[in-house]
């Protein structure tokens, strides 16, 4: 590996920006694209719509919600202990392979609040509850409440949550008629029709397939596990090893796409919480370092757009009377040819997931 040249970070950024389907508008369809995402982002409800028609040839909502109320995709907490729309599959798979990591260390912060709980036998109430019918935290809280009195009521429903695999059910996340969050198993949800744990191994080459070139650092902080780097030194035979310009090894498929760090990126507007944007140790292929921090303000994360293949501004969008306006605030002055790109996108972006009679309205901010 000292004998290769070190990838740039440009160059890295572009190889990213491929995988995520960034690059050009991916003719996939939604279900696929999940797939070979490994899932997306989605503590709101809105961001896997948005992730998607940022990266989907003629992406419609109303696909994503269709695969929503079959069944075939799901919002669960799943990696670093936060909410994914997964595939079925991957619902059930990486809820499992998640489980001894992030999900486990937050029910660990709890601790505190669920003395004297018998965590087996909450566990096996809230199935009861929640197999019985779907239930809010609200629900589930009162209920345990009746066994656990004194307890905490926060924890007892984050604990329901981490010891069981628990589906947000539908209306729930559907394009333009989401509930409230009501729960239940994978395990009735699916109808028994997805089953296991994800394999290790496979979950490596898939993240190195949508995220790669990765460290083991990275991937750890995508998935939310530790002490990954001997399932890397046992795949290294079947990998491409590279460094970065600080010299870090990366690892990547061999024949995953690699371009050229001088092909073009046009703009993308990103939801909150994109999983471009959190699945790296090092940010840096895509956040610039004047930029680290700018995505949040206090505990609200904003949506972004890149440019240039790097994180450039943020957008916001607002309703009133039926009409919607999408805000574009750039972190830096826009050239001529900038402002035409963003138009470009932010009207598709629009015409994708805005009113059905086309009342919008653009507005840029002036730059620093």
């Amino acid at each position: 590996m000292d004998s290769l040249p070190p990838v740039s970070r440009r160059a890295l950024g572009r190889a990213t920006l491929a995988r995520q389907l960034l690059l050009r508008h991916s003719p996939l369809g939604p279900e696929e694209a999940v797939r070979h995402l490994v899932g997306l982002q989605a503590q709101n409800t809105k961001p896997p719509y948005y992730a998607l028609a940022a990266r989907l040839d003629g992406f419609r909502p109303e696909e994503l919600s269709a695969l929503m109320e079959s069944r075939a995709v799901a919002r669960i907490v799943t990696l670093r202990s936060t909410v994914h729309t997964h595939t079925a599959r991957d619902a059930v798979a990486l809820r499992a392979l998640a489980q001894p990591g992030a999900i486990d260390r937050e029910l660990g912060m709890f601790r505190k609040g669920l003395a004297g709980v018998d965590l087996d036998r909450l566990a096996a109430l809230a199935r009861d509850l929640v197999e019985a019918e779907p239930r809010t935290p609200k629900q589930l809280r009162e209920h345990l409440l009746r066994e656990w009195p004194e307890a905490d009521p926060q924890a007892l429903s984050v604990a329901a949550r981490c010891l069981l695999p628990l589906v947000q059910v539908t209306p729930r996340g559907l394009w333009g008629s989401s509930g409230q969050v009501a729960l239940t198993t994978t395990d009735v949800w699916f109808e028994g029709a997805a089953d296991g744990t994800a394999d290790l191994d496979e979950t490596v080459l898939r993240y190195l397939g949508a995220f790669g070139p990765a460290s083991v650092k990275d991937m750890q902080a995508w998935c939310g596990l530790t002490r990954l780097r001997p399932v890397f030194e046992r795949l290294r035979p079947r990998l491409l090893a590279l460094r970065d310009e600080a010299g870090t090894e990366l690892f990547d498929l061999p024949d995953a796409p690699r371009p050229d760090e001088s092909v073009p990126a046009p703009p993308r507007f990103l939801p909150e919480f994109d999983n471009l944007l959190l699945s790296h140790a090092d940010r840096r292929r895509v956040v610039p370092d004047e930029h680290r921090g700018r995505t949040w303000t206090g505990n609200r994360a904003h949506r972004v757009f890149l440019l240039d293949g790097l994180l450039a501004g943020l957008w916001f969008l607002e309703e009133a009377e039926g009409r919607v306006t999408l805000t574009v605030e750039p972190f830096g002055r826009l050239t001529r040819a900038d402002r035409a790109a963003l138009t470009a996108e932010a009207e598709r972006t629009l015409r994708l997931t805005g009113p059905a009679d086309g009342a919008y309205d653009l507005v840029f901010r002036a730059g620093e």
